[in-house]
């Protein structure tokens, strides 16, 4: 299971654009806990722990403990809208969730092994399809990441998603085909040889049938 992230936040008492500029105004990133049976909630977050925050790794894939003055909210954090130009958090999403939720969450994967595959030891190419897979699994049960192990692999060797190994209870959000994670391509310069000798055959063949 992935860590439980503990945050702070204020009520807001007013919703709306203008209510949210104000917020801005104050220092503060306006937030909204949705979800579950109760009603919303407006909140405002310190922008400097929501900073930290989401410059860490799979802030997405994280139960948020969120304490709001004497309550506190287990929430996932779903949405964050960032300004065009500075890139500054405008708002956020979170989601309430209880330990019989089932919800999708975005995993992150980590790829381990790379000196234990011939393939990436002769200059292959690890072409990465998906840096992180959607699983379907309660919040208690997000994994922290996925692993993908490459020993063994060689050049034209696929990675999928039935290689890798899910914790029991998780299971991803496609079901219908075993969806490639990644791939091991040759290097440019393998390509360029294999290009020059099936050019040079079918020279070798030309001149032939001119012969005949």
């Amino acid at each position: 299971m992935s860590d439980i992230v503990n945050m702070d936040a204020e009520v807001r008492e007013r919703a709306g654009k203008g209510a949210a500029r104000a917020t801005r105004r104050a220092g503060r990133v306006p937030a909204v806990v949705y979800g579950g049976k109760s009603e919303p909630v407006m909140i405002s977050l310190d922008p400097i722990q929501l900073h930290k925050q989401l410059h860490s790794t799979g802030f997405f894939s994280h139960v948020v403990e969120l304490k709001v003055g004497k309550d506190a909210h287990r929430v996932l954090p779903r949405d964050v809208q960032f300004h065009p130009v500075t890139d500054v958090p405008l708002h956020v999403d979170f989601l309430r969730v209880t330990k019989d939720s089932v919800i999708e969450v975005a995993v992150v994967v980590e790829f381990i092994n790379d000196l234990a595959s011939p393939g990436l030891k002769r200059g292959g190419v690890l072409n990465i399809v998906r840096h992180d897979v959607e699983l379907v699994c309660s919040p208690d049960d997000i994994p922290e990441k996925l692993v993908a192990d490459l020993t063994g692999l060689n050049i034209g060797d696929s990675v999928h998603i039935s290689s890798i190994e899910l914790p029991e209870g998780v299971r991803p959000s496609i079901t219908d085909r075993d969806f490639t994670i990644a791939t091991l391509a040759a290097p440019s310069s393998m390509k360029s040889e294999d290009e020059e000798e099936e050019g040079a055959e079918t020279e070798g063949e030309g001149e032939e049938a001119t012969e005949e």
